[in-house]
């Protein structure tokens, strides 16, 4: 049946070829039948033939990788953030190069294998030229987003994918990364593409003025947005210009709204474009992300605008005490405020920082908002996922290595993330999926001082040491995954973050990440629409808050957002949160007490007979109000 299939589909691809017109199938759309002609005529390609994607060795994807490392650097949280929208399962989310070379790649650990056997491996070629009309390879010919669903693929090999790609542009306007959503599942139909496909463009533009913002931080940046529009990184226009009121950058929502194109725009000056002087331009500067007013254009346009001086060299730069810092986090539920000032305190004393907690529950920004409030806040903070890197990479990832000291290595070599957090901080997340072989090398780095990167010599370091995991360390240490001399290295002072479900600020937390998405421009939320949002349970924790947050704010044409325009999942689900929860409480502390009853509160025994630390056990005993006086 698969070869009968295979055989059909590559007729179907070559009778369209060669220019004759389909009224029914793949073929008979014109972006599909141009692409398949493409293949045929100039990359010779053969739609039978079932041969894996090239793969880059190992240095050339380091070599790819470091070239777009700017772009890797802001690219983490919003593929984790897609991939959480997607509801994971069934997902991949890939990040390729302007080759269509994959290098990053996020889903669930339990369907790699499903993925890779499709050919979808970090550092494979999915170019047009190399696997024919896919997602990633012509969207980079066709440079806009497109969605290649099953037998829309060229080569038979791929009709079991659905892929949803969107192009990332530079701010000069040049291709510079593809960002895709693949699934492997057979009901996957075109339309339910619709909501994948606008997913994955919101966030390709997301991603896009990061990166914008980021590489055009020398100079002046205007950031502006029609009157009747709420303000997103994926909507606003982003326009960097020099001390003298020369344009240098413009991103496409820029040009779109002035209704100007990238070459119009080439050598004109601020005050060509805007009835404002550069003087009073500059003199309106702020980085207060609230400060809009109105600019009007020579041609009578209306827009709101707001104008960002360029950061000052870091020499210039002046941290005050960590005593007098405010995180940039929400601190209003008492226990976390508490854990807090404790992490904060014993971080200054340099103890490492193991925090746990549920996925998506802020661990990394915990961790950023106690860098930052530490005497270290001006130096840098490094982060690195040991769970998103293939293990094939981490180890070059984490402490780099020396130019020529292996074949293909990059002349010029490549500093790890050791290096890079050299006087600040390191975060490593998911540390419990770090390899053996590595916590061998970092418990050494650790008691020692000094990195050595792959061919080269010592290096003294100072770096302080935050790690974070989701998973059962002790668990991992007690049937040999986790090294036990590491996991009592990191653990100075453990950090239980508890899930959004159990903070006591989520009204707070709610207003907090509303305004950091909304960035200064009033979005009102319905007191009805509100009060959904707080009851719901939030399985995602903060990151699913944060992200129906944003897409809410994406959405919203009049600033207000009602109960209609809240997710489905959020206006009926399926069961209130108290009668799934209360349920399974009540178990849980009826199990409690019978352990706790048998082993006559012996809580070592206990915390063993049960599977857990005894920090956990002790979490748990406060969370359900348990003493042994009130037991008896």
């Amino acid at each position: 049946m698969q070869s009968s299939h295979l055989s059909r589909h590559a007729q179907r691809v070559l009778t369209v070829s060669q220019g004759v017109p389909q009224t029914i199938g793949p073929g008979s759309d014109p972006s599909i039948a141009r692409s398949w002609r493409r293949c045929v005529q100039d990359y010779h390609l053969d739609p039978g033939l079932a041969i894996a994607p090239t793969v880059l060795e190992h240095a050339r994807i380091l070599e790819r990788r470091d070239q777009l490392r700017q772009v890797l650097q802001v690219v983490g949280s919003e593929m984790s953030h897609l991939h959480q929208q997607l509801s994971g399962s069934g997902h991949a989310v890939l990040l390729t190069d302007a080759r269509g070379v994959i290098l990053n790649c996020v889903t669930a650990p339990t369907e790699r294998r499903v993925f890779e056997h499709a050919g979808l491996w970090l550092g494979a070629d999915w170019s047009e030229a190399c696997e024919g009309t896919n997602g990633i390879g012509t969207c980079l010919v066709e440079r806009q987003s497109l969605t290649i669903h099953r037998d829309e693929h060229f080569r038979g090999r791929h009709t079991n994918l659905t892929c949803s790609s969107s192009p990332v542009f530079d701010p000069y306007g040049e291709l510079l990364a593809v960002l895709d959503v693949s699934s492997a599942r057979p009901e996957v139909s075109r339309q339910s593409q619709f909501h994948t496909q606008t997913l994955v463009n919101l966030a390709a533009k997301t991603i896009e003025s990061h990166y914008f913002i980021n590489a055009q931080a020398h100079h002046w940046l205007l950031q502006f947005h029609l009157p009747i529009d709420s303000v997103g990184l994926f909507s606003e226009g982003l326009l960097a210009f020099n001390a003298d009121g020369r344009i240098e950058a413009v991103n496409q929502s820029a040009l779109n709204l002035l209704g100007h194109s990238r070459e119009s725009l080439a050598g004109q000056t601020i005050d060509q474009l805007f009835d404002c002087t550069l003087d009073r331009l500059l003199a309106s500067a702020s980085e207060d992300p609230a400060t809009r007013w109105p600019l009007h254009c020579h041609d009578g346009r209306l827009v709101y605008a707001r104008v960002k001086g360029h950061k000052a060299p870091a020499a210039q730069s002046v941290i005050a005490p960590s005593r007098t810092v405010q995180p940039n986090i929400c601190l209003d539920d008492t226990a976390l405020r508490s854990d807090f000032g404790r992490a904060l305190r014993v971080f200054e004393r340099d103890v490492p920082l193991l925090l746990k907690g549920e996925t998506g529950c802020g661990k990394e920004a915990f961790a950023k908002a106690v860098h930052q409030g530490s005497q270290r806040a001006g130096q840098p903070f490094v982060a690195l996922n040991c769970a998103a890197i293939p293990e094939s990479l981490i180890e070059s990832e984490l402490f780099g290595y020396l130019g020529g000291s292996f074949t293909g290595a990059r002349k010029e070599g490549m500093r790890g993330k050791l290096q890079q957090a050299n006087g600040g901080t390191l975060m490593l997340d998911e540390i419990g999926d770090m390899p053996l072989a590595l916590q061998t090398r970092l418990l050494r780095v650790l008691e020692e001082r000094q990195v050595v990167p792959l061919g080269g010599e010592a290096q003294s370091l100072d770096v302080r040491i935050i790690s974070a995991s989701h998973r059962d360390l002790l668990e991992r240490v007690a049937d040999g995954r986790f090294r036990e001399d590491l996991y009592y290295r990191l653990n100075g002072l453990e950090i239980v973050l508890p899930p959004l479900r159990e903070r006591s600020d989520k009204g707070q937390l709610l207003d907090f990440l509303l305004a950091e998405e909304t960035r200064g421009i009033p979005v009102r939320l319905e007191s009805a629409a509100r009060q959904k949002l707080l009851e719901f349970g939030w399985p995602g924790n903060v990151r699913q808050m944060r992200t129906v947050l944003r897409t809410l704010v994406a959405l919203s044409e009049v600033g207000v957002i009602g109960v209609a325009d809240l997710p489905a999942v959020v206006r009926h689900p399926a069961l209130p949160v108290e009668a799934i929860q209360a349920p399974l409480e009540q178990a849980e502390r009826t199990a409690l007490l019978e352990v706790l009853e048998q082993q006559h509160w012996h809580m070592t025994r206990v915390a063993q007979v049960l599977g857990v630390s005894r920090n956990t056990l002790y979490r748990k005993l406060r969370r359900h109000g348990i003493e042994k006086s009130a037991a008896h």
